[in-house]
């Protein structure tokens, strides 16, 4: 409980990140605008979650931390929490950052919801997901190639530097999500 009643863990997970994306942001010397262009996020948005007065879509993380060549966990990571964020089909909690001369490695505990489809952009060059399904059967992989249909104890690997796509045709799909960044 805080002083005037519950912690809302949402706006304490929103300003952390906004605290974390102006960081990076001022550490890169990059105005709010150039961010905004690069990332094609509105800068009315960027602004808003930089000032933790607006929640982050799992989408909206991937286009900043892409636009400044981080992986999402850099965002993430320094909340303390297991806090879950959401997009339009994928629901994901960091559960590990590992990192070495080689590379950054993000594991996610990630939802994908029932009917539904989400089209991701490209990450920094180099950059691999692979997935583990646990329940569900998913449909993944990079764009404008057949999708990767994985069901339940399989696991699938692509190129994340290109555009790729999640997608849940029938029931939801639970599943373990590794993205490795290299340095």
């Amino acid at each position: 409980m805080g002083p005037t009643g519950p912690i809302d863990s949402a706006a304490v997970l929103a300003a952390q990140v906004g605290a974390r994306l102006r960081a990076l942001r001022t550490e890169r010397g990059l105005s709010l605008s150039e961010l905004a262009r690069r990332s094609r996020v509105g800068k009315g948005t960027l602004s808003e979650l930089e000032s933790g007065r607006r929640n982050p879509t799992l989408e909206t993380l991937y286009a900043l931390t892409t636009a400044l060549e981080v992986p999402l966990s850099t965002a993430l990571h320094t909340t303390g929490t297991a806090a879950e964020i959401s997009g339009a089909a994928v629901s994901a909690v960091l559960t590990e950052r590992f990192e070495d001369a080689s590379a950054v490695t993000e594991t996610y505990r990630v939802r994908i919801r029932a009917g539904s489809a989400q089209q991701s952009e490209a990450h920094t060059p180099g950059t691999t997901e692979h997935i583990v399904v646990l329940a569900g059967t998913a449909l993944v992989g990079p764009l404008g190639a057949p999708a990767l249909r994985v069901g339940p104890g399989e696991h699938a690997s692509w190129a994340a530097d290109t555009p790729h796509t999640y997608q849940a045709p029938a029931g939801d799909v639970e599943a373990l999500l590794v993205v490795r960044y290299p340095r």
